[in-house]
């Protein structure tokens, strides 16, 4: 049995790279505490950090908040690994990387946090009539990019990586990679060049006459996605977009309709005086179409066709989706149907007249 104790203190003693088991034991038991104190501390610090917000009116502060909590469960296993530190005998040049450990977790808790609540601000300034929903987006990703650059800087540094010499690396690199990547960077710029001109913003309905129309879901740094009308996603290269002539109809102020419609020859001048007269005044009364000094709805017959005597409607509608416009087209077409029934004409069509002169003699 002594025998059995003195080898069971030996294992002890000797434990693992010269350190004995107690302190490595109690080690794996603190990080692990840690580990379930994550979702604890969490809690507490949110709860406490969120008593402080309620007096503000401002949602800043919450959204920052919520984007913290992961940050927050970093805050115990990095004290943990500090308290590792202190725990194992640690020496030389393994106390020296094991401190570097800690410090490194530190920066990235950190700059976790800094990255993190990027977004709740850009969201934030998304209020301004400057930041475009594409502009917040793109400057939301480069500044989280510039924050975890600085930070992985940082802790290169604290072990001792020089970056000099790193960027140095980095430039021939890049020079290489920029020769083989034209297009991205070219599309790069054009993406650029869309959202500072503010051509068009996600949610837009856009048309590319006789090539593309639909809407713009997202404006990415290489391709800009639009979903078409059959709901097929189509991305399209940045550059392609820039190059192009685009109709964006999400900017419109008002919509148009610009229709000719032709009545028989037969029609007389009264008819043709009561439908245009029928036609504006319902147009004028109706709850669908804008009327104002500078928006007149216009009913005139304009041209004596081939076939037809054409009269011209010309009128105004706000801005409203796909559907919702063809509802009023529909509307107004019943509606010019009803009152040439009304006036005892018809639509004419294209036809073509065949006189005769003489037929031959059987």
């Amino acid at each position: 049995m002594n025998e059995f104790l003195n080898l069971l203190s030996d294992v002890w003693n000797s434990g693992l790279f010269g350190i004995s088991l107690g302190p490595i034991i109690s080690s794996i038991f603190t990080i692990i505490v840690a580990l379930l104190l994550r979702g604890f501390v969490i809690n507490v610090v949110i709860s406490f950090l969120t008593k402080l917000s309620e007096k503000s009116e401002s949602t800043l502060d919450d959204q920052i908040l919520e984007s913290l909590k992961k940050p927050l469960g970093y805050i115990p296993i990095t004290i943990a690994l500090y308290v590792c530190t202190l725990i194992l005998p640690l020496q030389g040049i393994v106390l020296e990387i094991a401190t570097n450990i800690v410090k490194a977790s530190i920066i990235f808790t950190l700059f976790s946090a800094l990255a993190n609540s990027v977004k709740p601000i850009f969201q934030a300034l998304a209020t301004s009539s400057w930041l475009t929903p594409s502009m917040q987006m793109w400057l939301e990703r480069a500044s989280r990019a510039i924050v975890w650059i600085i930070g992985i800087a940082i802790i290169l540094d604290i072990f001792g990586i020089q970056i000099g010499p790193l960027v140095a690396g980095l430039g021939l690199f890049s020079v290489a990679v920029a020769l083989g990547a034209q297009d991205f960077f070219k599309n790069l710029i054009a993406g650029i060049l869309v959202i500072g001109e503010n051509r068009f913003q996600p949610g837009d309905r856009i048309e590319v006459p006789g090539q593309l129309h639909g809407i713009v879901e997202t404006i990415g740094f290489r391709s800009t996605v639009i979903r078409t009308f059959d709901t097929a996603p189509m991305i399209i290269p940045n550059a392609q977009l820039s190059d192009v002539k685009i109709i964006n109809h999400g900017e419109m102020k008002n919509r148009r309709i610009n229709w000719r419609i032709n009545l028989l020859y037969s029609t007389t001048k009264p008819q043709l005086e009561k439908i245009c007269q029928d036609v504006k005044g319902y147009i004028s009364n109706s709850r669908d179409f804008i009327v104002n000094d500078d928006l007149q709805p216009v009913v005139k017959v304009v041209e004596l066709g081939a076939s037809s005597i054409d009269v011209m409607i010309v009128a105004f509608c706000e801005p409203v989706g796909f559907a919702d416009f063809n509802q009023i087209k529909e509307n107004l077409i019943f509606n010019i149907m009803d009152i040439v029934e009304s006036n005892e004409t018809e639509f004419a069509y294209p036809s073509t007249s065949l006189y005769v002169e003489s037929l031959p003699e059987k």
